[in-house]
C-alpha cells in the first residue's frame, strides 16, 4: 500500500447520494453510509444552491430528485467514513454554487474534516502520495463550476424515450454484460503525460470507448502516472452501470458506478472489491505499470499464463432461503449453475452445467476449464437459475470472485441476491485447481 494512488484501482461511486433511479428518487445520506460500510472510498456529491439561495444541497441537477442538506451528507461521511477500511475516502464535489456559496462549502468541509482532511504539499504535484501515507485521511477532489447553472445537460428527453425500451428487455437481475463498442476519438491532447505534475482525468464510459479504440496504449500509459475517472453515461436513468473491465483493463483508477444500482456489472464491481481483505485498493497488475518498452494493449490476444479449473459439484440451501413454492409451485425446482470469466477480451467466457430436474439439492459434478492470459484481471463468475419452460428462468444466487486470490482445493462458495445481499444458506460445494 505504499505506491502513488495511481497505481490502484479504487472503489468508486457515482452520484453517493441517489436511492433509486437518476430522476426522481430521493437524495439521502444512507446510500453514503451504505457504500461507505461495504468498502467504497471514493463518494461523488452534485451541489448546487437551495431554493434560497443560502445554503447548500445535494441532489441531481435538473431533475425531480428531492435533496438533501449538504453538512447532513459530509457528517455521515465523517462518522462512517473508516468502518469498512483506514484507506483515505475521497469526496469528489460536483460544484454548481455560487463564488459566496463555495466559500461557505469550504467553511463546512474544514469544520467538519478539520485534521482529517488531507492538503497536499508541493511534493504531490509530481506524484500521488500513497495511500498507507494518507490512512485516515479525507482527500476533496473538485474542479472550478461550469458558468454558473450552465451544468452538463442530462438529455432527459432521450432518456425518456429510451427508458421503455431498455427496460422491457431488461431481465429481473440486469442484462447480460455487453461487448466492448466501437468508434473513434480524433483528440489526443487530453492524454498528454507531463512529467512535472499530475493530474486527474473525467471521461463517460462512452469516450472511453471511442478512445481506446485508437489510443488504448496512450490511455494505459496516462494512467500509470494520473488519475482516470470514468463514470457512466446520462441516459443510464434507471441507475444501470456499464461493464468495469472496460476502464480497469486500461489502467483506470477510478470506474464510478451507482452503487444504489443491481446487475450482473455491479455484481463484478463487488466482487472486484473483495480483493486485498476489501479496503477498496486493488494494486494494479505489474503490466499495467511497466513504464518504457512495450506497453500492455488490451485487444492484444497474450499467451495463456494459467488455466483455470472449476469443478462445481453441488449445491444447497435454497430449501431453507427461499418459499418452497418460489421456483415451482408443485414440485421441487430444476437448477442449472453458469460458471464463466469476465477479464479481457481474449479470456472473456461463460458455461454452462446440465439442469437437474426436480432436486432442491442438485448435485452437478461437473468440471470446467477456463485458460487465462490476464489471470490478474480475471473475475470468475457464478450464477445459479432455475430452468422454467413457459417463462423466463428464475434467478438462485451469484457470486464473483477475482481469480487472483483464489485458493486451491475444495471451497464452500456462498451466493447472493440480485441485490448483492448474502443469503444466509445458499452456498455451492466447488473445487478451484490451476493447471
Amino acid at each position: 500500500m505504499n505506491a502513488p494512488l495511481s497505481h490502484y484501482f479504487i472503489y468508486t461511486g457515482h452520484n453517493s447520494y441517489l436511492t433509486g433511479n437518476q430522476l426522481s428518487s430521493d437524495c439521502s445520506d444512507v446510500p453514503i453510509i451504505k457504500a461507505l460500510h461495504n468498502g467504497v472510498r471514493v463518494i461523488e456529491l452534485d451541489i448546487w444552491p437551495n431554493s434560497t439561495k443560502d445554503n447548500i444541497n445535494v441532489l441531481h441537477g435538473r431533475t425531480l430528485t428531492t435533496p438533501v442538506e449538504l453538512i447532513k451528507c459530509l457528517r455521515s461521511i465523517k462518522e462512517h467514513a473508516f468502518t469498512a477500511s483506514e484507506y483515505p475516502v475521497v469526496i469528489t464535489l460536483e460544484d454548481h454554487l455560487t463564488p459566496d456559496l463555495q466559500a461557505k462549502t469550504a467553511e463546512m468541509i474544514t469544520q467538519t474534516f478539520g485534521d482529517m482532511l488531507f492538503s497536499p504539499g508541493p511534493e504531490c504535484l509530481c506524484e500521488f502520495p500513497s495511500p498507507e501515507s494518507l490512512k485516515k485521511r479525507v482527500i476533496i477532489s473538485t474542479k472550478p463550476p461550469k458558468e454558473y447553472l450552465h451544468a452538463k445537460d442530462v438529455k432527459i428527453q432521450e432518456s425518456d424515450s429510451n427508458k421503455g425500451k431498455d427496460l422491457a428487455k431488461e431481465e429481473p437481475w440486469g442484462r447480460e454484460i455487453k461487448s466492448f463498442k466501437v468508434g473513434i476519438d480524433e483528440n489526443k491532447d487530453w492524454l498528454r503525460v507531463d512529467p512535472d505534475k499530475v493530474r486527474r482525468l473525467s471521461l463517460s464510459e462512452q469516450e472511453l470507448e471511442k478512445a481506446v479504440v485508437t489510443y488504448a496504449k496512450d490511455i494505459v500509459r496516462f494512467t500509470q502516472k494520473n488519475l482516470l475517472r470514468v463514470y457512466p453515461k446520462g441516459t443510464r436513468v434507471d441507475s444501470s452501470n456499464y461493464n468495469p473491465l472496460i476502464g480497469w483493463m486500461h489502467g483506470a483508477q477510478m470506474v464510478a458506478f451507482n452503487m444504489q444500482g443491481y446487475g450482473r456489472s455491479l455484481w463484478l464491481m463487488h466482487g472486484m472489491f473483495k480483493a486485498n481483505g476489501g479496503c477498496g485498493y486493488i494494486k494494479k497488475p505489474d503490466l499495467l505499470l511497466k513504464s518504457g518498452g512495450e506497453v500492455f494493449d488490451p485487444k492484444f490476444t497474450l499467451p495463456v499464463k494459467t488455466t483455470l479449473r472449476v469443478t462445481v459439484y453441488m449445491g444447497e440451501g435454497w430449501y431453507y432461503d427461499f418459499r418452497h413454492t418460489h421456483f415451482d409451485t408443485y414440485s421441487p425446482p430444476d437448477f442449472y449453475a453458469r460458471v464463466g470469466i469476465a477479464g479481457v477480451p481474449a479470456d472473456v467466457v461463460m458455461k454452462k452445467t446440465k439442469t437437474l430436474e426436480d432436486n432442491w439439492i442438485p448435485n452437478w459434478d461437473e468440471v470446467f476449464e477456463f485458460p487465462l492470459t490476464v489471470p490478474e484481471l480475471a473475475l470468475l463468475r457464478i450464477e445459479v437459475h432455475e430452468y422454467d419452460m413457459s417463462e423466463k428462468d428464475d434467478f438462485g444466487g451469484q457470486t464473483c470472485l477475482p481469480v487472483s486470490e483464489l485458493r486451491k482445493g475444495i471451497r464452500s462458495v456462498p451466493l447472493h441476491s440480485h441485490k448483492v445481499e448474502k443469503y444466509k444458506s445458499v452456498k455451492l460445494l466447488m473445487r478451484f485447481e490451476f493447471i
